[in-house]
């Protein structure tokens, strides 16, 4: 975490304050007249800094993406109001997106015991339960994690439904999206599918969960219901970058790049500095073949974001093996199964990069092998790696 330190006055050593003492002169009071008595002024108390005002400069810094700043500001808050669950609230999320998982649970299971309807607090909790999960690379020590986020997921819908008003259906959408999130991580799409139409029939237009079921969708291979759920998103939130650039996206994939393109279009001027949305109108102008804005778009998304999105490194390197670049196509498509290790399809068209050679750069058999067989690995029925090894051997 980052630290400032504050320029604060060094206290004066003893070596000083003896030099001090020995250049000035001693001042005596006359033998006959007693030293005036000075009365001592009052000290003012230090103000106290309400805890309502660290919480709301914890979430100007947390809506910032400031975490190491929003933590301080939070910590401070909840040790002036220990029950505080605003505080508490955004102490336990921010510990979380700093990585301090252990911290993060502790602090939001303190936040539900003290407060056992705070829907935002089960919710949280769920979410880090779900953080350390992802974030841990050693899954044996978080390996209850995902059912431990479903627990907590159904006391926040006991607690949801234990209170009547106008806002139950909106804190119960909440409660079955987040159970998407996690049936989606445990591997069951079929369940996950069901808590993302559950959450998007108690709150319909929201833009969030009509992404999240058309992802999933999308995910399951059901690339028409996909680009329904994504098609109502935009309408639900015509703003909305991330849902219009994908739904240009799964238009393109579909083979519509005619209604793909403006699509896609529309969501990078929305968010311009947007990685994912500059990204994918990069992607969509790879499927139309518009290969110049294509390398344009691609390499602008990733000097946005460089780590995030593994899929604009694939489709850079799949534009680059197309024109017969081979050494930038090897390093971007290196990159692109570097950061989406479990992408068969990634692996494998790195694996072609090596089985071409062109010029002084020769194929790579060995490499290209390697790669084959990694594909097939994670995926035993993939054709084209299957025919990439034949090919190889």
């Amino acid at each position: 975490m980052k630290r400032r330190v504050l320029c604060l006055l060094a206290p004066l050593s003893l070596a000083a304050l003896s030099i001090a003492a020995a250049q000035t002169p001693p001042t005596q009071a006359p033998a006959t007249q007693a030293a005036p008595v000075v009365p001592a002024k009052p000290v003012a108390p230090a103000r106290t800094i309400p805890a309502a005002n660290y919480v709301a400069l914890g979430v100007y810094y947390y809506d910032q993406g400031n975490y190491d700043s929003a933590y301080v500001a939070f910590r401070a808050a909840s040790e002036q109001d220990p029950k505080n669950a605003e505080a508490l609230l955004g102490l336990g999320r921010t510990q979380a997106k700093l990585r301090l998982y252990t911290a993060s649970l502790d602090t939001l299971k303190k936040l539900v015991a003290l407060d056992a309807r705070n829907i935002s607090g089960y919710i949280a909790l769920a979410q880090a339960y779900q953080a350390q999960y992802v974030g841990t690379s050693d899954r044996k020590n978080v390996t209850t994690n995902l059912d431990d986020a479903l627990k907590v997921l159904t006391d926040a819908e006991t607690a949801t439904r234990a209170v009547a008003g106008a806002d139950q259906d909106i804190n119960l959408s909440k409660v079955y999206n987040e159970r998407g999130y996690v049936y989606r991580l445990k591997g069951d799409a079929t369940s996950a599918i069901a808590a993302f139409k559950q959450a998007s029939t108690l709150n319909p237009n929201n833009s969030v969960i009509l992404y999240n079921l058309g992802d999933m969708y999308y995910a399951t291979g059901d690339l028409n219901a996909a680009i329904d759920s994504l098609q109502q998103a935009v309408i639900a939130d015509p703003r909305d970058a991330y849902s219009r650039a994908y739904y240009a996206k799964l238009l393109a994939l579909s083979g519509n790049t005619a209604a793909a393109r403006p699509e896609a279009a529309q969501a990078a001027r929305l968010s311009p500095t947007n990685a994912y949305a500059v990204g994918q109108y990069g992607v969509v102008s790879y499927l139309a073949k518009d290969t110049a804005l294509a390398s344009n778009q691609l390499q602008a998304a990733i000097k946005l974001d460089p780590l995030r999105y593994p899929e604009f490194y694939y489709y850079l390197g799949r534009l680059e093996l197309d024109q017969g670049q081979l050494q930038a196509a090897r390093g971007d498509l290196t990159k692109a199964a570097a950061l989406a290790s479990t992408s068969w399809e990634y692996v494998y068209y790195l694996g072609l990069s090596y089985e071409r050679g062109q010029g002084a750069l020769a194929p790579d058999k060995v490499k290209a092998m390697e790669n084959y067989q990694k594909a097939l690995a994670l995926n035993p029925d993939y054709k084209l790696a299957q025919d990439g090894l034949n090919r190889v051997k």
